[in-house]
């Protein structure tokens, strides 16, 4: 008969195992943030400024309070967002955001009305971003919504057809932090080809405010 030392020891293991499994139960595909922002419904910066657990659901839902500071994308579907909600286990793709530290670039989808996000889409703190980025989120990314990244994982890679961008970050292993993802978008230029873009065409200088995107 198992004393109670092992019987203690066993049940720690299988709650390990449990963690374990739990928190890789979360897998997304790496995409360039201009795929992120294209793919979303709602783009804001905001600042999270309180949370609340909801017990609905096997894991529940955390509920975060935010102070929306700009509005990106997402004008038709809500007028201005008070909260996200993200499931409150990163085994189910929950999101965590600090409360009253930093202004976040929150990308998520509408449903009844209410904002989700998740760990697959494209949330970051808004310091960490580079100029470029915040560029095109201003701007730049909805001009390039109509081509295709296509992300070129091993070599060669080719594009197929005029509107694809070929994203080489992955095969450095740096995925949405590369230097395509912090530097370039993917725009289609007046011949009806796509290309990356790292400059400042006439256009966004006169829609982009580079000191507050």
């Amino acid at each position: 008969m198992l004393s109670v030392k092992q019987h203690l020891i066993s049940l720690l293991f299988v709650f390990s195992s449990l963690h374990l499994q739990l928190t890789d139960g979360c897998s997304c595909a790496l995409s360039h943030p201009q795929d992120a922002f294209c793919n979303s419904e709602i783009v804001i910066r905001a600042k999270v400024v309180g949370k609340k657990l909801l017990r609905d659901g096997p894991f529940g839902t955390m509920r975060y309070t935010v102070k929306q500071m700009k509005m990106y994308k997402g004008f038709d579907k809500v007028q201005h967002v008070q909260h996200i909600y993200t499931s409150a286990s990163e085994s189910s793709c929950g999101v965590k955001f600090d409360i009253n530290k930093y202004q976040y670039l929150i990308t998520g989808r509408v449903y009844n009305d209410k904002v989700y996000t998740g760990l697959c889409n494209f949330n970051e703190q808004w310091d960490r971003l580079s100029l470029a980025q915040k560029k095109g989120i201003n701007h730049r990314y909805q001009l390039g919504c109509s081509c295709r990244i296509k992300a070129c994982r091993y070599l060669p890679c080719f594009v197929t057809s005029k509107n694809e961008c070929l994203w080489t970050d992955m095969l450095s292993h740096f995925g949405n932090t590369g230097y395509q993802s912090r530097h370039y978008a993917c725009i289609q230029q007046k011949e009806g080809y796509c290309s990356w873009y790292r400059g400042m065409t006439a256009r966004d200088k006169t829609t982009i405010n580079a000191t507050d995107p």
